[in-house]
Order: structure tokens, then C-alpha cells, then sequence
């Protein structure tokens, strides 16, 4: 198979179209999650939850953090796994494997030698479930030994690796607090089982879909990889170096006249998140600086990431103050100098933020 050619136009669009940023905006929640695979969740609530903020920025103000919570808790359509919200129908390819968790000695060694613990939780579960993580009885044989904010957490440890291994599932949440239970009360019946093997292939084959255009092999990244394997065709992009992996149903779609539009992103946001590819592909440079002290940061707190048409334009420095019910807009930082169609489209956008928030916008001309 020849390799394709592709300009770095061509090369955004298909990133863009990917990610269900062009025009016009899908309607149902559960599609826009089926498409990007997963919406990763982070407590950081600056504007608001990051997974929210990205169904936003697909749905607009029709969405709801409770059709979110509908489809996890109640329609089971949705599902929470290790900081991840997925569709359902891909909970296969995330338990591919599970019974063999944990991986590394040192925590195979803890989860053996707490055996007892486990069937505790378990049992616990089996006749009192769904439970908070603090209604279980910490019974460990051996504590969690860490240097960092995990240890001697022995409840959460097992709580973790039982999910890890398809025991239990995330029920729900009340607040901030996952609700666990049983997996078969979670979990449809009869999920297929599927081979280590398999279930990478079809998750690379996912993740290239959800991304378009993509590395067959990047950095190694905390959370969902950036990389897809052999998923996909070959392909080079005008001025950029090296070879990369195409969507063959991204590739069939270039023919077809593109329609963008103007959105505002999370800084977790699948488009922006392998700041490498944005680098390459966009132009874009981006740092999430919320962990840098004021003084340092080039952006703000938690900067929205722009994007309009097919590409990323700039970042908006917003907090959302509700104690006061404004959504404040501290800087708009232009990484090319706006048009008045890029004006627009942001100050839509921000209008559309406000109202979804129920606040008032503050700090952009209107």
C-alpha cells in the first residue's frame, strides 16, 4: 500500500472532523462519546469539569452534566473506568486481560498478600453494595507502602486494582466520591471476551478514528496513549517530519467541502492534548499551567485552548466566578492576529459558555 500525501491543510481537517469540531455540531451524547472514545475525567473546575466542558464544546448549551450523570447511572450506557468515561459497547476492549491486574511485583506482591482483604471488600459489596470508598472496613494484612499521597490508603489501593481486574465498577457518584459496587450489577451480562491481542488492535483502530491522523508510535503519556500502532494507513504531512497513521474513513471525507466553526476547548481536550502533534500539525504551543506558580505562567490557570475553522488560533484566560455570577475573561492570547470572523466566533462562543454556566460574561468586548 502506497503511502499517502497529505498537506498540512488536509492534515487539520482531518484532526478537527475527528474530534466533532467542525460543522454542524452533533446532538446526542452518547454518539459524541462513542466517536471520541472517552472523556477524561478531572476534578479541576476552574470554568467547569473537564469532561463536561468537552461534551459542551461538542453539544453546545443543549448538553447537561445530568444527561451525563443519566447515561453513567441510570441508561448504563456510559461507563467510568480508571479516570475515564467510555461508551459501554467498548468495555470489552478494557477488560481484555483484567484477571491478570495488577502487573508490577512490587503491587502484585501487596494485592496477594491481601487476599483476605479483597474477599472482604467483596463480600461487603455482595451484601451491603453500592458503598462509598469510607462505608469499607480497611481489614489489610499489609499496608500500601508509598512515598507519595497513596500511602497506607489501603482501601482506595484495592478499590483500584478490583476495578482494574472487572471485579467491581464504578456504580455512580455522589459528588466527587465514586460509588462502587459489584461489576455484574454494572455491567451488562454476557460481555465478550476478548484476547489481550485483539482487544489493542481494536482500541488502536478506536483511538485513530476518534483522532484522524495520528503517530504509530509517540511518548509514553499518563492516561490514554496518543500513539495507534499499525491502525490505519500510511501517511506523510507537507513539512512535517516522519510518518504517520491515517483514519481511512477521514481519508474518504477529504473529498467533501469542509465546514468549521469556532469552539473553546478544554485543556484536556483530545485535539490539543498530544501537545506534540498539535505542535507539529497546528502550529500550537500549549501548556497547561496550573501547576506553575502565577509568576510563571504564560497562559492563566487553566487556558481554553481556541480553535476556528481548521485551526488553533489562541487561548482565553477565564475563571468561572460564581460566588459573584460572572464568567470572567482575564486575557484572550492571539497566536495570529484575529479577523473580525475569528471576533465573532469567539464572542459566540463565550456567550454560549456563559449562558450554559448561568453566569454573566465579564472582560471580552461584546
Amino acid at each position: 500500500m502506497g503511502v499517502h500525501e497529505l498537506d498540512r491543510t488536509q492534515a487539520r481537517r482531518i484532526a478537527v472532523r475527528a474530534q466533532l469540531l467542525d460543522a454542524p455540531r452533533p446532538t446526542d451524547l452518547l454518539a459524541v462519546v462513542q466517536q471520541l472514545t472517552l472523556l477524561q475525567i478531572d476534578p479541576t473546575a476552574a470554568i467547569a469539569p473537564s469532561a463536561d466542558l468537552v461534551a459542551w464544546s461538542r453539544l453546545g448549551s443543549s448538553y447537561h452534566p445530568s444527561h451525563l450523570q443519566r447515561a453513567l447511572e441510570q441508561d448504563r450506557t456510559l461507563f467510568e473506568h480508571d479516570a475515564m468515561i467510555r461508551p459501554m459497547s467498548d468495555l470489552p476492549l478494557h477488560l481484555a486481560g483484567a484477571s491478570d491486574w495488577p502487573h508490577h511485583e512490587r503491587s502484585r506482591a501487596w494485592f496477594q498478600a491481601n487476599d483476605s482483604f479483597r474477599r472482604d471488600v467483596l463480600e461487603l459489596l455482595r451484601a451491603s453494595g453500592p458503598l462509598l470508598s469510607r462505608d469499607i472496613a480497611d481489614t489489610s494484612v499489609v499496608p500500601w507502602p508509598s512515598s507519595g499521597w497513596t500511602n497506607n490508603r489501603n482501601v482506595t489501593q484495592m478499590l483500584e486494582y478490583l476495578m482494574l481486574r472487572g471485579e467491581i465498577a464504578i456504580a455512580g457518584r455522589r459528588g466527587r466520591q465514586r460509588v462502587w459496587n459489584l461489576a455484574e450489577r454494572v455491567y451488562p451480562a454476557g460481555i465478550p471476551v476478548l484476547s489481550v491481542e485483539e482487544a489493542q488492535h481494536l482500541r488502536n483502530e478506536r483511538r485513530l478514528a476518534a483522532l484522524g491522523i495520528a503517530r504509530a508510535r509517540s511518548a509514553v503519556q499518563p492516561g490514554e496513549p496518543a500513539d495507534v500502532g499499525e491502525a490505519g494507513v500510511p501517511a506523510t504531512v507537507e513539512g512535517v517530519a516522519g510518518t504517520w497513521r491515517v483514519d481511512p474513513g477521514a481519508l474518504a471525507q477529504l473529498d467533501q467541502p469542509f465546514i468549521g466553526r469556532t469552539a473553546l476547548l478544554s485543556p484536556f481536550d483530545r485535539l490539543v492534548h498530544d501537545r506534540v502533534r498539535a505542535l507539529a500539525l497546528f502550529d500550537f504551543e500549549y501548556t497547561l499551567e496550573m501547576y506553575k506558580p502565577k509568576a510563571q505562567r504564560r497562559w492563566g490557570y487553566f487556558a481554553l485552548p481556541v480553535v476556528h475553522g481548521d485551526r488553533l488560533i489562541g487561548k482565553v484566560d477565564a475563571t468561572a466566578d460564581r460566588k459573584n455570577g460572572t464568567l470572567v475573561v482575564h486575557a484572550v492570547h492571539e497566536d495570529v492576529a484575529f479577523d473580525a470572523a475569528m471576533r465573532r466566533g469567539l464572542q459566540h462562543e463565550l456567550d454560549d459558555l456563559a449562558d450554559w454556566l448561568g453566569l454573566a460574561l465579564h472582560g471580552y468586548p461584546r
